[in-house]
């Protein structure tokens, strides 16, 4: 059976609002939670971007049986990879084994504001698969060194690590990624129902472990409000990978996307209270192979509505696919 995961979107509320809701999350049988780490929103419209590891820490505290998880963390410009270890095996410690690193290669839009460049994207992977490897190092024990070719580390030991070691997850995007991902990752991530992605992660080694897709939806009994909301907040996420990483900013975003209508974003998103409509979003990431699908309520201020929706409606029909 497919696992169905929250997100935490933290472009879209507050770290008190976010942790209150993963409450509810848990409360109402998501059997999974995830969370994005962004420094700057996609859109001025969602309106927020708080620290993602506190907002975990605070999560990990107030939960008791949900997964927590980064979808995802980029340990390559904002944060040093020996950091991001650290945070990673202190959350661990606080969930008491239920926390998971997701990883990926980064976005312009958070990376961008410690003034150090934004890299081509070969050269962003290649930073990505030496991070991993440091991080792995340190979550072996013991002191590592590290002089590569991207970063450094001077004599850096965990003192605190967790008994469970923090799963390591790295995002997907083509071949290169899935056999960074088949080699260092306990499990993959894509945001897309692409079938050729898992493939490549196990031809690199990844056979038999977890795979974690996320796909957006807006929850309202008003079809027309939703599909305002959508358009509004996320007509971002019709842009694509290669284009999304590499814009700086909100205004970017607005002008990338300012002949986006409605009709595309309704094509694209569920939107409304058609349960159905939901089901068959969910459903190319299930026939694709992916084990485990956290979904995105749209709106900040719509949380709890969907989340009562999906513990009565939403939750026992996709427990059917």
């Amino acid at each position: 059976m497919v696992q169905i995961g929250y997100t935490m979107m933290t472009e879209q509320a507050g770290p008190r609002d976010l942790v209150a809701d993963v409450v509810a999350a848990e409360k109402a049988g998501f059997d999974f939670s995830v969370t994005s780490d962004h420094y700057f929103p996609w859109l001025v419209s969602q309106g927020h971007a708080p620290y993602a590891w506190s907002v975990l820490g605070a999560a990990a505290q107030a939960t008791c049986r949900i997964p927590l998880m980064t979808y995802v963390t980029c340990p390559t410009t904002r944060y040093h990879p020996a950091v991001v270890a650290q945070k990673a095996a202190t959350v661990q410690l606080l969930a008491e084994g239920r926390f998971r690193l997701g990883l990926g290669s980064g976005e312009s839009l958070n990376e961008h504001v410690v003034g150090a460049g934004w890299p081509a994207a070969h050269v962003r992977l290649e930073m990505l698969e030496e991070a991993v490897q440091i991080i792995r190092a340190l979550f072996d024990g013991g002191y590592v060194n590290h002089h590569g070719t991207h970063f450094d580390v001077e004599n850096a030991k965990l003192w605190d690590l967790p008994e469970q070691r923090v799963p390591i997850g790295v995002a997907v995007s083509g071949e290169r990624s899935c056999a960074l991902a088949g080699r260092l990752a306990d499990l993959v991530i894509a945001t897309e129902p692409k079938s050729e992605l898992l493939s490549g992660f196990d031809r690199h080694g990844g056979s038999g472990k977890p795979r974690v897709g996320q796909v957006p939806v807006c929850y309202d009994p008003d079809r027309d409000a939703a599909i305002a909301r959508a358009h509004d907040q996320f007509r971002w996420s019709l842009g694509g990978w290669k284009v999304n990483s590499e814009l700086p900013g909100p205004s970017a975003f607005d002008q990338a996307t300012r002949f986006v209508g409605t009709d595309d974003i309704a094509d694209a998103v569920p939107c409304g209270s058609d349960v159905d409509a939901f089901v068959e979003a969910v459903r190319p990431y299930q026939e694709a192979g992916f084990t485990e699908i956290a979904l995105v309520q749209i709106g900040g201020g719509h949380q709890r509505p969907f989340i009562d929706w999906a513990r009565s409606t939403l939750l026992p029909a996709l427990r059917e696919l």
